[in-house]
C-alpha cells in the first residue's frame, strides 16, 4: 500500500546511446536521480533530466480513438523495436509524443500492464475496443515465435492497406452522398424562403400560371407548413437505419446482401471484400496461426455479412479435413481465379505468398473501380442539379416569360 502511495512526476530527458547518438524522450519516475540511474541500465548516458511541466487544465483534451490512430501507433512500436528500443521504453516514448490525450492514455495503461509483468497479447486484451481478436492473435503469435517486431511491421502494413481501401471506398460514396444533402438544403431554401416571394408577386396577374409554377408553388405551401414533419421523418428514418443495422442480424444481412447487387457499388464492395479476406488470411497465415483459429478473425476482417457467414462456414468444412480451395469453391463468393491462385498456393506451400498476391490484385482492383465510379458520377451529379435547380428557376420565371410575350 506504501509503495502505491509514492508520488511519480514526469521527466523530460535527454542522452546519448551505445552508439554516442543523441535520444531524448519522458519519464515517470520518483525524482531525476532515479531516471539517470534507469537510463543507465537501459545503455543510456544522461545529458540533461528536468520535471516536466504539468499542461494547463482544459488543454489537450480526449479525442476519438480511430482505427488510423491504431495503425500509426503499430507502424510506430515496430519501427522503435526494429532501432533497438527496448519495448517498455517505445511505449513511453510513443505514448508521451502523442497529441491525442486518450490515445497517451491508452498507451501508457499497456505500458504499465508491461511494466507489471504481463505479457503484451494479455495487456492489450483489456483494451477489445482498439484491438481486436485479429490484432490480438497476431501479437499472440509473435510473442510466442520470438518474432514479435516482425509480426508488427506485417501488422503495421496489414493495417495500412485496410485503411487506405476503406478511405478510398467511403470517399467514393462520400461524394454523391454529400452533393445529394447540399442540393436538398439548397432545394429547402429556395421552399421555404424564395418561392413565396414570387408567389407574392404573381398574385396580381390575374391570369392561370403554368403547370410547373403552380406545382413548385404548391410544393413550396407544403414545405412551409410541414417542414418540420419532413426534417423530422428525416431524422428518424436515419435513425432507425442505423439501430436497425446494429441490432438486427437479419436487417444487417439484408442491407449487405442488397449492396451487394447495386449496380458498379455492388461490384467495388464485392472486391474490397475478398480484397480484405486474402489481405487478413494472408498476414495470420505469414503469424503461423492455425487455419482453423485465423478463419474466425478472416470472418470478421471481411466487412460484409454474406462474406462472414460464407467463411464460418468454411471454417467448420476446414475443421473437419476440407482443403481451403474446395472450401472456398463450395461458397459460390469467390471467383475461379481467386481458388486457383489458392489452389496452387497449397500444392506448393506458399499460400501466403499467392494470397498476397491476390490481395494486391483486387486492391488494385478496387483503386480502378473507385477511379471509374467517380468520373461517372460527376456528370450525372451535375446533370442532376442541373435539373433540379435548373428546373425551379424556370418555373418561376415561366410567368414572367408568359406575360412579355403577351406584352
Amino acid at each position: 500500500m506504501a509503495e502505491a502511495a509514492v508520488k511519480k512526476d514526469m521527466f523530460v530527458w535527454e542522452g546519448t546511446d551505445k552508439q554516442g547518438k543523441r535520444v531524448k524522450g519522458e519519464m515517470s519516475g520518483q525524482s531525476d536521480a532515479l531516471i539517470k540511474a534507469t537510463l543507465r541500465r537501459q545503455g543510456i548516458k544522461p545529458l540533461k533530466v528536468k520535471k516536466k511541466p504539468k499542461p494547463l487544465l482544459g488543454g489537450g483534451g480526449k479525442k476519438k480513438i480511430t482505427p488510423k490512430d491504431i495503425t500509426v501507433f503499430s507502424r510506430q512500436l515496430a519501427t522503435m523495436m526494429s532501432s533497438g528500443v527496448p519495448l517498455v521504453q517505445a511505449f513511453e516514448i510513443v505514448g508521451r509524443g502523442h497529441e491525442n490525450a486518450g490515445m497517451q492514455e491508452l498507451i501508457l495503461s499497456i505500458k504499465s500492464d508491461v511494466e507489471a509483468g504481463n505479457n503484451l497479447t494479455d495487456a492489450l486484451r483489456k483494451h477489445p475496443l482498439y484491438f481486436n481478436d485479429l490484432y490480438c492473435n497476431l501479437i499472440q503469435a509473435g510473442e510466442h515465435a520470438g518474432i514479435l517486431e516482425a509480426i508488427l511491421h506485417k501488422l503495421a502494413t496489414y493495417m495500412e492497406k485496410t485503411e487506405a481501401l476503406k478511405s478510398k471506398i467511403k470517399s467514393a460514396l462520400f461524394y454523391p452522398a454529400a452533393v445529394i444533402v447540399v442540393a436538398f438544403i439548397i432545394v429547402t431554401i429556395l421552399m421555404i424562403f424564395v418561392i413565396p416571394q414570387f408567389q407574392d408577386l404573381f398574385a396580381g396577374f390575374g391570369a392561370d400560371l403554368p403547370a410547373l409554377t403552380q406545382f413548385l408553388i404548391d410544393t413550396s405551401q407544403w414545405f412551409v407548413g410541414n417542414w418540420y414533419i419532413l426534417f423530422g421523418a428525416i431524422i428518424a428514418v436515419i435513425f432507425a437505419f442505423i439501430e436497425g443495422k446494429k441490432r438486427s442480424k437479419a436487417f444487417a444481412h439484408f442491407l449487405d446482401r442488397i449492396s451487394l447487387k447495386i449496380p458498379v457499388v455492388g461490384m467495388i464492395l464485392e472486391k474490397s471484400a475478398i480484397a480484405r479476406y486474402a489481405r487478413t488470411l494472408e498476414t495470420m497465415f505469414a503469424a503461423g496461426t492455425p487455419l482453423v483459429e485465423a478463419m474466425t478473425s478472416v470472418a470478421g476482417a471481411c466487412g460484409n455479412i454474406i462474406y462472414y457467414d460464407a467463411v464460418m462456414r468454411m471454417r467448420d468444412e476446414i475443421s473437419t479435413g476440407t482443403q481451403l480451395q474446395s472450401a472456398m469453391r463450395d461458397t459460390g463468393l469467390f471467383p475461379n481465379m481467386v481458388v486457383q491462385m489458392v489452389a496452387i498456393g497449397e500444392e506448393s506451400g506458399a499460400i501466403d505468398t499467392m494470397l498476397g498476391k491476390v490481395a494486391d490484385w483486387y486492391e488494385q482492383e478496387v483503386d480502378d473501380a473507385v477511379e471509374a465510379l467517380t468520373s461517372l458520377l460527376e456528370p450525372m451529379i451535375m446533370a442532376f442539379l442541373g435539373v433540379v435547380i435548373g428546373g425551379i428557376v424556370v418555373g418561376m420565371y415561366l410567368p414572367i416569360f408568359k406575360m412579355g410575350a403577351v406584352v
